[in-house]
């Protein structure tokens, strides 16, 4: 079997946010795969290592995507390869310098806004205290930014992108650990609606909130009413 027919395995966990990415776009380009949640649990995390996604990837981290011979790891080396292997529909604007823009804000989606994020995580019980507030501001701040972002657009790229899928799954977490979005920013609360109401993302966000509240974790509004509205 030559690697292009070869079946798609992707190895992801209940919270990877990384991970539902990758999942979100490949349902979006309608790609058949076999999904692998990795165990996972909310004390010992990924521990112990799935031996897969240990050997592949030297972070032993999911997301891993495996196909024929080729194991890749990272959301987006995992994105750039989907957009060749399936071109349609494309999950990059056309041109090079609107899809570097599109580029360039996946990376800040990653680098930039879910840092905070993640520091917002060791501080759940000291979210009135000065580094929690501090990180708080900063997603705040990224809010803002991608407020402007889409002034009279409707996506964040121009087209319907990675670079949407990227910050949507980024800040459904930083809503979760206490950086929602609120009213200053309504045309990005008017995004959010609109990549809710897409099935592939639906279908991704909506299994992450039944995992949460099977264990017992709270959901962000905008997340429980996707849960409500979409069954298993």
């Amino acid at each position: 079997m030559s690697g292009d027919q070869a079946p798609l395995l992707l190895y992801s966990g209940p919270l990877s946010m990384f991970g539902a990415k990758v999942q979100i776009a490949m349902h979006e380009k309608g790609l058949d795969f076999e999904l692998v949640m990795v165990p996972f649990d909310m004390d010992r995390l990924y521990q112990p290592r799935h031996p897969e996604v240990a050997r592949i990837n030297p972070k032993q981290q999911v997301p891993v995507l495996v196909h024929g011979e080729l194991e890749l790891f990272d959301s987006t080396q995992i994105f750039e390869y989907l957009e060749e292997l399936q071109a349609a529909p494309p999950l990059w604007p056309a041109g090079l310098a609107d899809k570097a823009r599109a580029r360039l804000l996946e990376h800040l989606s990653d680098e930039v806004y879910f840092p905070p994020v993640i520091r917002l995580m060791g501080l759940q019980d000291q979210l009135q205290q000065a580094p929690a507030i501090a990180a708080c501001e900063t997603c705040a701040g990224y809010y803002r930014r991608m407020e402007e972002q889409l002034a009279g657009r409707d996506w964040l790229a121009g087209p319907y992108s990675f670079a949407d899928i990227a910050f949507y799954m980024a800040q459904l977490f930083g809503a979760r650990m206490g950086a929602p979005m609120g009213q200053a920013t309504p045309r990005l609360l008017a995004w959010r609606d609109r990549m809710s109401a897409r099935p592939a993302v639906r279908q991704v966000a909506a299994a992450m909130g039944r995992y949460l509240l099977s264990v017992g974790r709270p959901l962000p509004p905008f997340l429980a009413a996707l849960v409500d509205n979409h069954a298993p």
